[in-house]
């Protein structure tokens, strides 16, 4: 299914209960494909609660003391 940008704004909910069925829907700007809705997979709603983006400072050493960290980093602007 397509829908314009205008859709979207004004007619939201209808869409998301269109992707709710199972269908995706390409969103238009001025006419050319700029966005898709699709449905999550279930899968994927699961491992939601598991954020990739936490793993990042785990090797870190400086952040073990998490206080003196940001202690540390807030300490030059005052």
């Amino acid at each position: 299914m397509k829908a314009t940008a205008k859709d979207l704004r004004f007619h939201s909910k209808e869409l998301l209960d269109t992707v709710n069925r199972g269908e995706e829907v390409v969103i238009t700007y001025r006419g050319k494909p700029c966005a898709k809705l699709v449905p999550i997979k279930h899968e994927a709603a699961k491992n939601s609660g598991k954020n990739e983006l936490f793993g990042i400072w785990k090797d870190y050493d400086e952040t073990r003391n998490v206080e003196g960290y940001v202690r540390k980093l807030r300490k030059g602007r005052y």
